[in-house]
């Protein structure tokens, strides 16, 4: 049940009457870590999990069980580093400052890390989510040329306002339900982009048929289902002028790049209409052969010339084709004509002609059709969970603002 307060003035600002402001190092035991000598191999590898840099992706996300570097019992003796106990909560100070994490069991840090074990006046839970409302400020506090690291002093002045333990315990089990969500609706959605990814291997390949279907699908030529394009740039300024991101398909250039690029070039840019398809040449890692996306959201656009670029014909429901290519397709037969590495321009060499003479798979139409259908709905479940997730993320923010500066009160 949420209630209001009266407030008062505190050195961090308006406070609610009933909290106090203290110094951190009051609450707490503040302490660090340190990087066991790696010459040595018998510092390495024993068991102790040890927090370093490395471990920036498993920040942030409440309690910390796994590093991707272990220590020995030796390289702490060797060493100044220090066993922390579980439950201590931690923060960089350097890459990735402001990051931090509950430890869920007992482990070791580098010196890039401030530790802290709570008194029993302080939830350390209260603490973590108080450094998630606070990492703004540390990374302003942050100074360096090549990487940005936040001086001692400055944790040895921190103060933290805080209310009562119990309503601390209440805050943060607040806040650890809403993360809990997160975290499954994270879980889910990274299953259904599994099962999509299985799907499409088996949907897009006839290795798995639709009820209802059966037969041999041909083998086409891309310009047997597809006409090349080679309009250019009319002139017009109805079109949007873009670029394909590896990640995202075809992107406004001016939102990629915050400008337009395209200079002089533009008189050249291939016109494309909605529907049609493009290959970027350009090598990425996560299309390493390039890659092929559909216009779908404008009319109309202008797109790079060295782009090869093709319309759908008649034959072929453009959607299965979509899926397909968005499924790495063509990649071994890409690897067999591109005649050697990058160009001077970071281009892979891929002639129009070896392109258009790739094969693809065809089913009838509306097999196709039954197919891109089915692949969408799935599409369409991982779009709207998406879409939750962000607004649990907005939800949390705004939740964290407001329970840890006493502006919304959650009774006890």
């Amino acid at each position: 049940m949420i209630n209001k307060s009266k407030y008062k003035d505190s050195p961090l600002g308006r406070i609610p009457e009933d909290w106090e402001v203290s110094l951190l190092d009051n609450l707490t035991k503040r302490g660090s870590g340190h990087t066991p000598d790696k010459e040595f191999e018998e510092y390495y590898n024993g068991g102790i999990k040890w927090i370093s840099l490395a471990d920036s992706s498993h920040l942030d996300h409440g309690l910390i069980v796994k590093t991707e570097i272990e220590i020995s019992d030796l390289g702490i003796k060797k060493s100044s580093a220090v066993l922390h106990s579980a439950g201590t909560v931690v923060m960089s100070r350097d890459a990735g400052v402001g990051k931090s994490a509950v430890m869920g069991i007992d482990m070791a840090v580098s010196q890039h890390f401030i530790a802290w074990t709570c008194k029993n006046e302080l939830d350390n839970w209260y603490l973590y989510y108080w450094l998630q409302s606070k990492k703004e400020f540390f990374e302003r506090q942050a100074v360096g040329s090549t990487i940005k690291t936040i001086g001692l002093p400055l944790f040895k002045k921190l103060k933290i306002q805080h209310p009562r333990f119990e309503e601390q315990q209440v805050i943060a089990q607040t806040l650890r339900t809403i993360d809990d969500v997160i975290t499954k609706t994270t879980q889910l959605i990274a299953q259904k982009e599994l099962r999509k990814k299985w799907l499409m291997q088996q949907l897009l390949t006839g290795k798995k048929r639709l009820k209802g279907f059966s037969g041999e699908w041909e083998q086409l030529s891309i310009d047997q289902l597809f006409n090349p394009i080679i309009d250019i740039n009319d002139g017009e300024v109805i079109h949007s002028i873009m670029t394909i991101s590896a990640k995202q398909g075809l992107l406004l250039q001016n939102e990629k790049f915050d400008r337009i690029i395209a200079g002089e070039s533009l008189k050249k840019y291939t016109q494309l209409r909605n529907g049609d398809f493009a290959y970027n040449k350009g090598n990425s890692k996560t299309y390493q052969m390039g890659c092929v996306y559909q216009l779908e959201e404008f009319p109309s656009a202008l797109v790079p010339f060295v782009y090869i670029c093709f319309s759908p014909s008649e034959l072929i429901d453009p959607r299965f084709y979509k899926f397909w290519f968005y499924a790495h397709g063509l990649d071994r037969q890409l690897q067999k004509v591109i005649t050697s590495g990058a160009r001077g321009d970071g281009l892979l060499n891929v002639n129009s002609s070896d392109f258009f003479n790739l094969k693809l798979p065809f089913p009838q139409k509306d097999e196709q059709t039954e197919i891109s259908q089915f692949l969408q709905i799935v599409d369409q479940e991982i779009k709207l969970l998406k879409s939750k997730l962000e607004k649990l993320k907005q939800q949390r923010k705004g939740m964290i603002q407001q329970l840890l500066t006493g502006i919304v009160k959650l009774t006890v």
